[in-house]
């Protein structure tokens, strides 16, 4: 490597993204301040991440993270 500096990754809302903190994975909700906005698949609270924090969700990843967004509204009172 030459020194190059990586321009850090944006995620875009509504793709699945990892907390590097502690490995969380979350849809992202949006930006908040200099947060990124992170809502857990199976429901709850939305917690922020520092951008240089996010990392991309592998794709086994987000399949888990969808069948269990999926499996929630499916027990969602209609």
């Amino acid at each position: 490597m030459t020194g190059e500096v990586l321009e850090p990754w944006t995620p875009e809302p509504g793709s699945f993204a990892v907390d590097a903190r502690d490995g969380r994975v979350g849809r992202v909700m949006g930006r908040v301040g200099p947060y990124v906005q992170l809502r857990p698949p199976d429901g709850g609270v939305e917690w922020d991440c520092p951008p240089d924090l996010v990392r991309s969700a592998p794709p086994g990843v987000v399949l888990r993270a969808r069948v269990t967004e999926i499996n929630r509204e499916g027990q969602l009172p209609r």
